[in-house]
């Protein structure tokens, strides 16, 4: 069923969430560093993981609706990166050890608590040692707004939760904010968001 709503979603002409990246990921450029390996989690259609080759990172990405990758794979070959590109689940994707420099995941808020914790230690797992997790998405509030993300409350993040899921990690940012967000059709107006950054520890 999750799949099935997705790819109606994306089956449109237009990127539902724009062509641009995150803004997130704009504001937080100075993590990018080229020639590294990166993987974006549930990546959509593509806006993110083109940024990230745009900057010279080699880089992976995954999502399980397979319009949104087809339209991924085309923006890419627009904008003239190379991206692998696979359409996969948080439950099947074959998750590497300590394989990327960097591990993204923007807006990747469609799963319940117990899945989400699967998926975060997936991820902490799948970063070197030495290397980035980013995360980006809503907050509580966000439900006041209505601007964009899940409507089930247990799927946000707040400080507290993230400062426990990541506490293993060295945290190198961890903001809850507003701000205004113009990200496509999906993502436009008032949103209440939070930012986390964290390195993985060398031991």
């Amino acid at each position: 069923m999750e799949i099935r709503m997705w790819e109606e979603r994306y089956n449109t002409e237009d990127y539902v969430f724009g062509r641009e990246p995150a803004a997130f990921l704009r504001r937080h450029e100075s993590w990018l560093k080229r020639g590294e390996f990166a993987l974006s989690v549930a990546d959509g259609e593509g806006r993110n993981s083109v940024f990230l080759a745009e900057k010279g990172l080699k880089v992976i990405a995954w999502d399980g609706a397979p319009t949104a990758v087809e339209k991924a794979r085309a923006l890419a070959h627009e904008r003239g990166v190379a991206v692998a590109y696979e359409v996969a689940d948080i439950e099947h994707w074959a998750w590497p050890e300590a394989r990327f420099d960097l591990v993204l995941g923007v807006f990747i808020q469609f799963v319940g608590p117990e899945a989400r914790a699967r998926l975060f230690e997936r991820m902490k797992r799948a970063v070197k040692p030495g290397g980035v997790l980013m995360l980006h998405g809503y907050t509580p509030k966000q439900l006041d707004y209505g601007t964009g993300g899940p409507k089930a409350v247990e799927n946000l993040y707040t400080p507290e939760l993230l400062r426990e899921a990541f506490g293993d990690l060295e945290i190198r940012e961890l903001e809850a904010y507003e701000a205004e967000l113009d990200e496509g059709g999906g993502h436009v107006g008032r949103s209440a968001l939070i930012d986390l950054v964290a390195v993985k520890p060398l031991s």
